[in-house]
């Protein structure tokens, strides 16, 4: 993805951010110049991997296959005897759809915070990673439902799913109904190891710089402050 692309999409969940009366951390703004300034007390940004998160899967056409994504909370400490649990908030265009996945020890809420429709799609899992013939049976908003293999839940503004590890799910923004504001919380996130995507992608995007950052993606920390906190930035 070119750096521009990515500036423009940041620019436009910001507007639709603003128009639906979500409001960001105040880091989600600062710019190089003010991450320099900062000391210790960012490391855990950068622990969590807080942050920017904008990604076309390595599709080469985040409108079609992409997310935007900006992880606000995301904490574990078991020896700490902290829960574990993780806070996201997305944007979704129309035409615009996820990679199928699931996700091996993350249960999550996704919840249509505002805007359109959300179509949800749902497949039951085997052993080695491949779609059942079975039915999906899934809690929205506590109420229980059953779908055929493949079914669409639709989630209107207010409404949501729990999809428990190892179920395979997509969502997509319904046709003619506008973009939409999804949320996200569940248990704690782990981009690295706990995605399995059905089909082969990348997680993160290489970004051809053409200009600036806006602000920097969580996958930006390493090369442009690296040099300044001396950190490992490792994800989590």
């Amino acid at each position: 993805m070119k750096r521009s692309k990515v500036n423009k999409i940041m620019k436009d969940s910001i507007k639709f951010l603003s128009e639906q009366n979500f409001y960001l951390p105040k880091f989600a703004y600062w710019k190089i110049d003010d991450w320099i300034t900062k000391g210790k007390e960012v490391q855990g940004i950068f622990d969590a991997n807080l942050g920017w998160d904008i990604t076309d899967y390595g599709s080469g056409d985040f409108y079609k296959i992409g997310l935007m994504h900006f992880t606000i909370r995301n904490c574990k400490d078991v020896n700490k005897g902290v829960i574990n649990y993780c806070e996201k908030i997305m944007f979704m265009e129309e035409g615009q759809r996820l990679p199928i996945h699931s996700h091996y020890n993350k249960m999550e809420d996704v919840i249509n915070r505002g805007g359109g429709t959300l179509m949800v799609q749902l497949y039951n899992t085997t052993q080695d990673n491949n779609f059942t013939d079975t039915s999906v049976s899934i809690s929205a908003d506590g109420e229980l439902k059953e779908v055929e293999p493949g079914g669409i839940i639709d989630l209107d503004p207010g409404e949501s799913i729990t999809i428990p590890p190892k179920l395979f799910h997509t969502f997509w923004a319904k046709d003619n109904h506008g973009k939409v504001l999804i949320g996200e919380v569940s248990s704690f996130n782990d981009d690295k190891y706990d995605n399995y995507y059905y089909d082969n992608v990348g997680r993160f995007p290489e970004i051809e710089e053409d200009e600036e950052p806006l602000c920097l993606l969580c996958s930006d920390y390493e090369k442009y402050l690296r040099s300044h906190f001396k950190t490992s930035f490792k994800a989590q």
